[in-house]
């Protein structure tokens, strides 16, 4: 009579997986996320006091030009890094 061959492994129920990223690496993640959105509320800045003028100083305010744009890209770069973070 041939005998079943069971699989390789733990086949009894008692696997514990690992997940692929860690703590470290969603805490990373949030963060730049977190940057990511507080570019995007700089950058939308105040409105207009009336809606008849234009006020080019509160358009092109460096925190809109400058601020903003680095916020969000160094989120972008924070997002990047926490793929990459090894875990421990």
């Amino acid at each position: 009579m041939a005998q079943i061959k069971k699989p390789a492994g733990n086949a009894g129920g008692n696997t514990q997986t690992s997940l692929l990223f860690g703590k470290r690496n969603y805490l990373f993640f949030i963060a730049g996320v977190v940057l990511i959105f507080i570019g995007f509320i700089a950058m939308a800045g105040g409105s207009m006091p009336s809606p008849d003028v234009w006020d080019e100083s509160l358009i092109y305010a460096p925190v809109r030009i400058t601020v903003a744009p680095i916020l969000i890209l160094s989120g972008l770069v924070l997002c990047g890094v926490s793929i990459f973070v090894k875990n421990k």
